[in-house]
C-alpha cells in the first residue's frame, strides 16, 4: 500500500494562513455588499403617458462611471469609496436597479468586472476606445429586445472637418484620443422598427472650447451619415454621453440649434490654439511649461487651469473660424435634449425639481435652462456635463414618457463618489421614450 502523503508543519501553517486570508476576503466582500444595497432612491418622474398610437418605446441610460485608472485621492478628497472593490458594487447595483433597455457608458475600464454583470443582466455589450487609451465607451442593449445591425467608431483626431469629411482639413487643436461610438439595433418585438444609440466622451480640458465643438460637430455629422448608410431614416437616434460642457456653453447652443451670443463667441476665440501633441516643435522651441498628458483627466483638479504647451493657431493649421463653425452646424440636424424638455414638463406638472436655470441665468427663449442642476458633483467641481439628446425621424416626434429625477445638491454633498449615493463622480441619467 502506498504511504499517505503528509504535510509538514510549515505547509500546514501556510494552508491555515490561506484559509484565514480567504475568510477575511469573503467577510470584507460581504460587508461591501451589505453597504451597497441601500443606494439613495431617486424619484421616477412620469411626465405624461404616451398616446396609444405610438408602437415603440425604450428606456435608456447614460452614465460616466469614472474609470478606475483616473481615480486620484487629490481629485476626490471628500469621497469615501475610491477603491475598485468599493465602487464596482455601487455601479453594478445602479445599473441593475435602473434596468434600462439600452445603456451608454463612458470612462469604462476593468471590462473583466463589468462584462459578467452585464451578461447576467441580459445585456449584449459593445465597447470601443481611442487608440491605446485606457478607458472607452460602451453601448449595451437587452438581448431579448434587440439584435445587432452595425456599429461605428469615430476617432476624432483623424476626422476631417466640414460637412463632407473628404475635404482633407483636420483642423484639430489637440490630439485627445477621444471617440464617438454608435450601434444600430433592430427590434425583436416590432420587425419594422429599430434604433440607433450613439455615445461619446468629449475632451475634458475646460479651456479647449473649440476642440469640444469640433468633436461635437464630427459626432453629429457621422451619426447622420451612419443612419443614412443603413437606410434607417425612420429610426430614432439617441445621442447620449459626457460632453464636458454646460448648457450655457457655445457647444450646447450649436448642438441644439440656438444662435451664439457674443459672449459665447468670445469664449471660443482663446481656445483656437495648436497644442504640442499636434505640433511637436512647440515643445522643442518653447521653455518648459505644464504639459497636459493624453489621459490627464485624472490630474484635472483645477477647473480653471489655463492652456499651456500650445501656441495661437495660424491659417495654415486649418482650424475653423467661429463663422465656419456656425455654418457647419447650420448644415447639420439639431438635437433635442430629453432632460431639458422632460424636466420642464415635470415642473409644470407640479414636481419640485431643481434645474440648471435656477443657478445660472439663461433667457427663456434659449435652450438649456431646464437641464438638471448638476450631473457631476465633486469637491473640486460641480457642473452639468451629461445629456441624453434625440435625433428625431422626419415627421415622427419622440414622446418623453418619464425620466429619473436628478440627485439634489444636498444628496451629493460633500462630493461624489459616495457610498449609498453614487459609485461615480457623475450621476446616471435615465429616460423612457416612445414613438
Amino acid at each position: 500500500m502506498d504511504k499517505l502523503f503528509e504535510l509538514t508543519p510549515a505547509q500546514l501553517a501556510i494552508a491555515q494562513a490561506r484559509r484565514e486570508k480567504k475568510k477575511q476576503v469573503e467577510a470584507f466582500q460581504a460587508n461591501i455588499k451589505a453597504t451597497t444595497t441601500t443606494l439613495l432612491q431617486r424619484q421616477w418622474l412620469n411626465v405624461s403617458p404616451p398616446p396609444k398610437s405610438l408602437t415603440s418605446s425604450v428606456k435608456i441610460l447614460t452614465w460616466n462611471i469614472l474609470a478606475q485608472c483616473l481615480v486620484r485621492r487629490t481629485l476626490f478628497p471628500t469621497s469615501d469609496c475610491l477603491k475598485s472593490v468599493q465602487r464596482h458594487p455601487l455601479i453594478q447595483e445602479e445599473l441593475i436597479r435602473q434596468d434600462a433597455q439600452i445603456i451608454c457608458l463612458q470612462e469604462v475600464d476593468q471590462l473583466e468586472k463589468l462584462y459578467p454583470v452585464l451578461e447576467k443582466s441580459g445585456y449584449k455589450a459593445h465597447y470601443a476606445s481611442g487608440r491605446a487609451k485606457k478607458h472607452g465607451c460602451l453601448i449595451g442593449y437587452k438581448k431579448e429586445l434587440y439584435t445587432f445591425v452595425s456599429d461605428k467608431t469615430v476617432f476624432y483626431d483623424e476626422q476631417h472637418i466640414g460637412t463632407t469629411p473628404d475635404q482633407g482639413r483636420v483642423g484639430a487643436s489637440f490630439k485627445t484620443r477621444n471617440i464617438g461610438y454608435m450601434v444600430a439595433m433592430k427590434s425583436k418585438t416590432n420587425e419594422n422598427e429599430g434604433i440607433i444609440a450613439a455615445t461619446t466622451h468629449l475632451f475634458w480640458h475646460p479651456k479647449y472650447t473649440y476642440e469640444r465643438i469640433r468633436q461635437a460637430a464630427i459626432l453629429l455629422r457621422e451619426v447622420a451619415a451612419f443612419k443614412e448608410s443603413l437606410s434607417a431614416s425612420a429610426w430614432p437616434c439617441i445621442v447620449a454621453g459626457d460632453f464636458n460642457f454646460g448648457p450655457a456653453d457655445p457647444g450646447y447652443s450649436l448642438l441644439t440649434g440656438d444662435s451664439l451670443l457674443p459672449s459665447q463667441e468670445d469664449a471660443i476665440k482663446p481656445s483656437m490654439v495648436v497644442h504640442s501633441s499636434i505640433d511637436i516643435t512647440i515643445t522643442k522651441n518653447a521653455p518648459p511649461t505644464e504639459e497636459i498628458k493624453e489621459d490627464d483627466e485624472g490630474n484635472a483638479v483645477d477647473p480653471d487651469r489655463v492652456i499651456t504647451g500650445a501656441r495661437v493657431a495660424v491659417d495654415s493649421d486649418g482650424l475653423l473660424s467661429t463663422q465656419e463653425l456656425i455654418d457647419w452646424f447650420s448644415a447639420l440636424p439639431n438635437l433635442r435634449s430629453v432632460y431639458a424638455d422632460g424636466l420642464q414638463e415635470a415642473r409644470e406638472l407640479g414636481n419640485k425639481v431643481a434645474r440648471y436655470g435656477d443657478r445660472v441665468a439663461i433667457p427663456d427663449e434659449r435652450q438649456g435652462a431646464h437641464e438638471p442642476e448638476y450631473t457631476s458633483y465633486t469637491h473640486h467641481w460641480q457642473a452639468v456635463l451629461d445629456y441624453i439628446f434625440i435625433l428625431e425621424p422626419p415627421q415622427k416626434p419622440v414622446h418623453i414618457a418619464g425620466l429619473l429625477a436628478p440627485l439634489t445638491e444636498e444628496d451629493m454633498t460633500p462630493g461624489l463618489p459616495q457610498q449609498r449615493v453614487s459609485g461615480s463622480d457623475h450621476i446616471c441619467l435615465v429616460a423612457e421614450l416612445a414613438w
